[in-house]
């Protein structure tokens, strides 16, 4: 029973507060334990707001992804002070923010009693470690509003397993696949089918446990390396093995508020770190929105197929998804598979996102927490923003720290979103981090976005960065 059918069926019930467990028959299961089914009682759970209605924010991370979140909800009418853990030297510049370095995001305890101190009417969660940690239920135990899901739906992004088994079971398009713990038995699997083909650990591996294997030796090889060599941990202690999956690759985003699925808008992004996508891939060394590949009639067989058959399966497995989703997808012939669901914002596609997004988005994060996404309805900037990475020298390996970054100040055809930066003792901004900035950029079109986003590029001073001169080549070639 969603919200507000809850709360008719419950007006002569006592208030529910955190922890407590709602035993009408007429509610649904899946919303028994929730915020949701609480609200709709009438319960504590409240956004803690000052007099003149504004909030205080906490937006938990330290990288452009948070940056670009911090940089947009500040902007909100409705925010007093937005906070940042642990933030960077790019987020300390923004208006009313205040970056906060020493919080112990892993101590929830801690983490709890400081929003409460300081009267956080919302949290919102940049990382998936802390989400799939469980973060957002310890904050929601303690009656703290938070824009993220819980540790059993973020099993999407932290067990690979999980998301296979998920679609295998609700009959959502992905690759066909097997899991194994058994070195052996996965190499026989290996043997029976063709290459090229995926292995993946189970876990989350920093973003290095994924092997697209062009022969059977390679992926047995792969096998070895996680199951036997444990290269992993424990993060590899199960592995999937998948096919692969020819097309064009793509990213699209939604936000979910345990039941609604609201989309948000499609990305590329360029992993590889050489220009033409060629050598080792990287965190993302660019990307741009929207995607030309998602076609309106993609982006609906997406949100059916995927989207909501995800939240629906979710629902039914007892945890329901609050926060934003992103699918990576393969498409081929006009229809999409699922590549991989991740619980959060990508990182540097969300910077392109919020450039490009009119609309409040605290009131839409908001809205998303209170069960609410039904009533929203997005505004978006018309054309298309482009984000370029500039990177220390020798990422994605080993690369030097402490160099310093100048003419920031000097850009005027970008915003500038700052991910692996900190003040030295002379206050000059260096870079401590292999993506080091987001030089972010809107247009007309994708090209007008790239052309404003590389004129900001070359007025930046760092001779000890690097980027690519080619993102967003597959859009523009479209043109």
């Amino acid at each position: 029973m969603q919200p507000r059918a809850c709360l008719r069926a419950h007006l002569s019930q006592p208030i529910l507060t955190a922890g407590q467990l709602c035993h009408n028959s007429r509610c649904d299961s899946s919303y028994r334990r929730s915020r949701l089914c609480r609200r709709a009682h009438g319960g504590s759970l409240r956004a803690v707001a000052d007099s003149s209605g504004k909030l205080n924010v906490l937006v938990v991370g330290g990288g452009g992804r948070e940056h670009a979140l911090a940089w947009k909800l500040a902007s909100s009418p409705k925010c007093n002070v937005l906070y940042c853990s642990p933030g960077n030297a790019g987020i300390a510049m923004e208006p009313v923010v205040q970056v906060i370095p020493d919080l112990q995001i892993a101590d929830h305890e801690q983490v709890s009693t400081w929003c409460k101190q300081n009267q956080i009417g919302l949290v919102a969660i940049g990382p998936e470690q802390p989400l799939v940690d469980g973060l957002a239920d310890a904050l929601e135990a303690a009656d703290i509003r938070v824009f993220g899901p819980s540790a059993k739906a973020s099993r999407l992004e932290g067990s690979k397993r999980f998301m296979k088994d998920l679609c295998r079971k609700y009959n959502i398009p992905t690759a066909k696949y097997e899991v194994f713990n058994n070195p052996e038995q996965a190499k026989v699997y290996i043997r029976d089918q063709a290459a090229p083909i995926v292995v993946k650990a189970d876990g989350l591996a920093a973003g290095k446990g994924v092997i697209v294997a062009t022969s059977s030796d390679e992926a047995c090889a792969a096998v070895d390396d996680m199951l036997v060599n444990k290269a992993f941990g424990a993060a590899g202690s199960n592995i999937v093995v998948e096919e692969f999956l020819e097309g064009e690759e793509a990213s699209f985003f939604a936000l979910l508020d345990g039941s609604t699925c609201l989309p948000l808008a499609s990305a590329q992004d360029h992993k590889a770190v050489g220009e033409g996508d060629t050598g080792p891939n990287t965190g993302g060394m660019g990307a741009y929105s929207p995607a030309p590949a998602v076609t309106p009639v993609i982006e609906a067989q997406v949100m059916q197929d995927i989207v909501q058959r995800t939240a629906d399966a979710l629902v039914a497995e007892g945890c329901p998804y609050r926060g934003v989703l992103f699918a990576g997808l393969m498409i081929k012939d006009g229809k999409a598979k699922l590549l991989e669901h991740n619980v959060r914002f990508g990182d540097p596609e969300c910077q392109g996102l919020m450039l490009r997004l009119e609309s409040d988005l605290l009131e839409v994060l908001l809205a998303a927490c209170d069960g609410k996404l039904a009533d929203v309805k997005l505004l978006w900037l018309p054309g298309a923003a482009l984000t370029v990475v500039m990177a220390a020298k020798g990422y994605p390996g080993s690369y030097q720290k402490g160099s310093i970054i100048q003419g920031l100040d000097k850009v005027v055809t970008a915003k500038v979103f700052h991910a692996g930066t900190a003040r030295d003792a002379a206050d000059n901004i260096t870079a401590v981090g292999g993506r080091v900035l987001g030089v972010s950029a809107t247009g007309k079109d994708v090209m007008e976005a790239q052309q404003n986003a590389y004129k900001a590029v070359d007025t930046i001073d760092w001779p000890e960065g690097f980027v690519r001169r080619d993102i967003g080549w597959r859009a523009i070639e479209r043109m």
